[in-house]
């Protein structure tokens, strides 16, 4: 790594590093498809995708001065046009307006145009993706991501009245996954499930009062399974339209974490499209 490459920042007015200020309060979700990313395997997943010329692009980095050096094959993945800065702890510090102890940010752009019909239209024929429908809590965003990686699928699809899974903590929580596994996130839940099954998919909606033992799913080439909001889950009128699953469990408990249950959920589907 060329060491002049570095630019150092001594003052956390500096207006070249303007959107990292205050990221706690500011988050940078829904501007333009701006976002922050944070820590190292982000990072990476970050010049990855830049390099590959995919959905993302970065447009500017902000390290902590004495991790510089073991990141420096990362580093190394950006393209020159991509600026590097660089700063002393007590400056990144009054940039962000905390302790950083990662010591790593950057800022990214989501650069996808297609809409919700293009993506599926490229799906394959043996395809598996999850549905997210009223997803509100980041954290749980970010896990569903990190799952739909773990199994192999597809796609995450998410209706509109999900977060954004660019929020800084969800993709966090993602490990990243937001930025390898192909997404939209618009239309309603009945438009969105409408159009999987006009592309031919099986849809299954996961319920505690599924009719279906998710053990005992039958395989098909293209296979859904729908995760509702943590609480109400999902609503009838979804419910009754599609096959519905079930993850049993003991006795005294009414459900399980929409993350944990979109994981086990999501291992049974992947066993059965032979993915696992």
């Amino acid at each position: 790594m060329a060491s002049e490459r570095l630019i150092e920042i001594t003052h956390p007015d500096d207006p070249r590093i303007a959107e990292f200020r205050n990221i706690r309060e500011r988050d940078l979700t829904g501007r333009e498809n701006r976002f922050v990313a944070e820590g190292t395997v982000v990072l990476r997943l970050l010049a990855s995708a830049h390099s590959a010329a995919g959905d993302f692009t970065a447009e500017k980095v902000l390290l902590l001065k004495n991790r510089v050096a073991g990141l420096s094959d990362i580093i190394d993945t950006f393209p020159s046009d991509v600026p590097i800065y660089v700063a002393e702890a007590e400056v990144l510090d009054g940039i962000v307006g905390f302790h950083l102890h990662r010591g790593v940010l950057a800022i990214g752009r989501r650069t996808v145009e297609d809409g919700m019909s293009g993506l599926l239209d490229r799906l394959p024929k043996h395809a598996l993706v999850l549905v997210g429908c009223g997803i509100s809590n980041h954290d749980n965003m970010g896990s569903m991501f990190r799952n739909a990686a773990a199994f192999g699928a597809d796609a995450v699809l998410l209706d509109e009245s999900c977060c954004d899974p660019l929020y800084r903590k969800a993709l966090r929580v993602s490990v990243g996954s937001i930025l390898t596994v192909p997404y939209r996130r618009q239309s309603s839940s009945v438009e969105l499930l409408a159009a999987l099954a006009e592309h031919g998919f099986a849809i299954w909606s996961l319920s505690p009062h599924g009719a279906v033992d998710i053990r005992d799913v039958t395989a098909s080439e293209r296979m859904a399974l729908v995760v509702g909001t943590e609480g109400d889950g999902l609503p009838e009128s979804i419910l009754s339209a599609f096959d519905s699953v079930r993850i049993p469990q003991a006795p005294g408990l009414d459900s399980l974490n929409v993350a944990t249950a979109s994981g086990i959920a999501l291992y049974e589907m992947a066993a059965k499209h032979g993915r696992i």
